[in-house]
């Protein structure tokens, strides 16, 4: 059926506008008040509801697709039980967000399979899902962009690329030493979130062995936990890996 005049001129306008959802079901909308005997005031509400909504499911997407998240995880999915200690008090205040309005950090700290990445992980969609903007990167990986922007001479550009986020997330610090060039590099970026955005890390290293991680630059860890440490929540989780609980059931 063709679109008469007056419709095509109404979508050219909401087309202008950029109101893709009205455009998009007007029509169908128009018919449901007719069946339904909805005032002018409620049509109308029913398609700014649907735009907001629609604008909202796009916007987390773009700002999914830009964190670079691994596959997701959420809170709900965390087994509460398994590590011997956790401040769970402490992790579900995180989830309100209100450390990434302060500019204040989080370090989780644990052996590899407690749960670190897991809450990582959750806490960046949550953020995504209520409209902040976040990034992901694991450690190594973060300085190996570094080393390569560097050798194209477009470092500065790289490090904004780590301060725009209201939220940075640093996964698996410590999993691999660095050299001092990627020691250097990775006080750059601590520098750039430095009191300008929130940043999360997980790590299998308690502070004091941070030096191990930092080529034994003492000047440099020290500068680093300064500026880490400075507005910080530190969730430590003692337990066995959560991959071994099969094990263990198999032997029940």
């Amino acid at each position: 059926m063709n679109a008469s005049p007056d419709t095509l001129r109404l979508r050219g306008f909401l087309d202008r506008l950029d109101l893709g959802y009205v455009a998009g079901n007007f029509e169908d909308l128009a018919r449901q008040a007719i069946d339904k005997r909805w005032s002018h005031l409620a049509f109308l509400e029913h398609l700014i509801e649907g735009e907001c909504l629609d604008r909202q499911h796009r916007r987390v997407e773009r700002l999914l697709w830009k964190a670079k998240l691994p596959p997701p995880k959420s809170l709900d999915q965390f087994d509460w039980e398994w590590p011997d200690e956790i401040n769970e008090a402490l992790v579900k205040d995180l989830f309100r967000l209100n450390f990434i309005e302060k500019r204040s950090n989080a370090v989780f700290v644990g052996n590899p399979g407690t749960g670190k990445t897991h809450l990582l992980n959750a806490l960046g969609y949550h953020a995504c899902h209520q409209g902040h903007s976040v990034l992901y990167t694991t450690a190594i990986e973060a300085v190996n962009r570094l080393i390569a922007a560097r050798e194209a001479k477009r470092l500065r550009a790289e490090l904004r690329r780590y301060r725009r986020p209201s939220l940075v997330l640093i996964d698996e610090l410590g999993f691999l030493n660095l050299d001092h060039a990627g020691a250097d590099l990775m006080f750059q970026l601590i520098c750039q979130r430095y009191e300008h955005g929130s940043l999360v890390i997980t790590t299998n290293k308690e502070y004091k062995k941070w030096i191990e991680i930092m080529a034994k630059e003492s000047s440099i860890t020290t500068a680093i936990l300064d500026r880490v440490l400075h507005h910080c929540d530190t969730v430590t989780i003692r337990g066995e890996s959560y991959r071994m609980k099969d094990r263990h059931e198999s032997k029940d």
